[in-house]
């Protein structure tokens, strides 16, 4: 592919230079019928680092350049989650072609343009249905749409308002009409599976990539994927091959992701927060969450999930998220740890309960919640999706979870220690008659005339 002045009509560099790439070389194998598809619908499920999103990302930039009246809508579910995802993916794509003298990247609000056209790139969320319903162009045609993490949509409803919104009206060849989605499937429940997948339809493509077709990753990327095959071949089914997330053995079931504003309502709810800690294999897992008991659902609104920190660093990540005067239940395997970040400026960190029936306990105590998991908090849905109950050798259930990639279900029972049961109204006593036929009776002589 030539990059410059033939790409732009006669626009590029002001020597005319001319940028030569071999495609193939930067896209790699497993996605030619995914790059020549022009269906109205391109669905694509996979595991984590698949290159599902990067190869999507270079399609749209190579694309936008070779078709000079077409303009591209990036939408997610939170528009706040797009800077760090899409925005950044394009602006790698656009790296990656070596083409960063063409584009220009404006963030406020998130738009990419090309230069030599003044095509758009333009970034929605479904958070903000007015913005959505209203975006257009001002040069050629929005006849592309990229919906990424699409599972975070837990209305179907929500999509077909965008889809009947974007794309619009006639386009003149050879533009084409196209939506694309890109996501992990942490769960066969979802409706992008009844819609796209279990039914033929000509109009769509579908696509299942994992980690396997992306020859970019190196030996450390492909030993995670390993270790995770043999300690929780679950999540592995999900996370490396792309499967769909199955019920059965979860340990939890009523949980969804959704987009939520925040701030969430103050009434009747209650904020906590929970820490497990981790180090070289094992990640320090921390949750914050808001509980409303009478109504019987929680709402995870932020994590962090990262390992080899120290406790400096968590003290840090704990302060720079705003949490620092919170009441934060931590591993109390952990003495030493949470003695080290009192010292460092989170005071009220607390022990969380260890006991014999402690896991199961916290576990029936989350059972009784309805789960809502905010699209940013990737990693709480993924361990939500793969944690389950351990199976005896004949694969019948055992009365406990798999200790396994469940180091944010610990931080999220820990952080639950501080909501207690709510008891139900106590009847009211009736009101003490007065038996005006047996007279006084000796208790009401009881104490003094005074009322004492």
């Amino acid at each position: 592919m030539r990059i410059g002045a033939s790409t732009a009509e006669g626009q590029g560099r002001g020597d005319g230079e001319e940028i030569r790439v071999y495609l193939p070389d930067i896209i790699g194998r497993g996605y030619r019928d995914f790059w020549h598809c022009r269906k109205r619908y391109r669905v694509v499920k996979g595991g984590k680092g698949s290159k599902k999103s990067a190869t999507a990302a270079l399609w749209y930039i190579v694309h936008l350049m070779k078709h000079p009246e077409a303009n591209l809508l990036v939408v997610r579910a939170v528009y706040a989650t797009l800077r760090d995802s899409c925005f950044a993916q394009l602006l790698w794509a656009i790296r990656r072609l070596r083409v960063e003298h063409l584009w220009q990247a404006a963030r406020n609000p998130l738009e990419l343009t090309y230069r030599p056209t003044g095509q758009k790139i333009l970034f929605r969320g479904f958070d903000n249905p007015d913005k959505l319903a209203s975006a257009t162009v001002e040069k050629g045609y929005l006849c592309w749409v990229w919906v990424e993490e699409a599972f975070e949509l837990a209305s179907e409803a929500d999509f077909d308002k965008l889809d009947l919104s974007v794309p619009r009206g006639e386009l003149p060849p050879p533009l084409f009409k196209q939506t694309t989605l890109t996501f992990n499937p942490w769960s066969g429940r979802h409706w992008l599976k009844r819609r796209f997948f279990d039914r033929e339809d000509e109009r769509v493509f579908t696509l299942t990539t994992t980690y396997r077709t992306n020859e970019f990753l190196d030996d450390t990327d492909r030993a995670v994927f390993e270790r995770m095959e043999r300690e929780n071949p679950r999540k592995y089914a999900v996370a490396g091959l792309g499967d769909w997330g199955t019920e059965e053995g979860l340990v939890f079931e009523n949980w969804t992701v959704e987009g939520f504003e925040l701030p969430l309502p103050e009434e009747g709810c209650r904020h906590v927060f929970g820490l497990d800690y981790g180090y070289t294999n094992d990640p320090t897992a921390f949750i914050a969450m808001a509980v409303y008991p009478e109504r019987k659902v929680l709402y995870v609104y932020d994590e962090h999930y990262q390992t080899r920190m120290l406790n400096d660093a968590i003290a840090a990540m704990i302060r720079e998220k705003g949490y620092a005067k919170e009441r934060i239940r931590a591993d109390s395997a952990e003495p030493k740890s949470n003695d080290d970040l009192r010292r460092l400026g989170i005071p009220r960190i607390v022990p969380a309960a260890k006991g014999p029936d402690s896991v199961r306990n916290g576990i029936a105590r989350l059972q009784e919640y309805r789960m809502v998991v905010h699209p940013r908090c990737v990693h709480t849905a993924a361990e939500l999706g793969a944690y389950v109950w351990e199976t005896d050798p004949g694969g019948g259930p055992l009365n406990r979870p798999r200790d396994s990639d469940n180091h944010l279900m610990d931080a999220m029972r820990y952080a639950m220690e501080d909501i207690r049961p709510v008891r139900p109204d106590r009847p009211e006593r009736p009101a003490r008659r007065y038996r005006g036929e047996a007279g006084i009776r000796a208790a009401d002589l009881a104490g003094g005339w005074d009322g004492r």
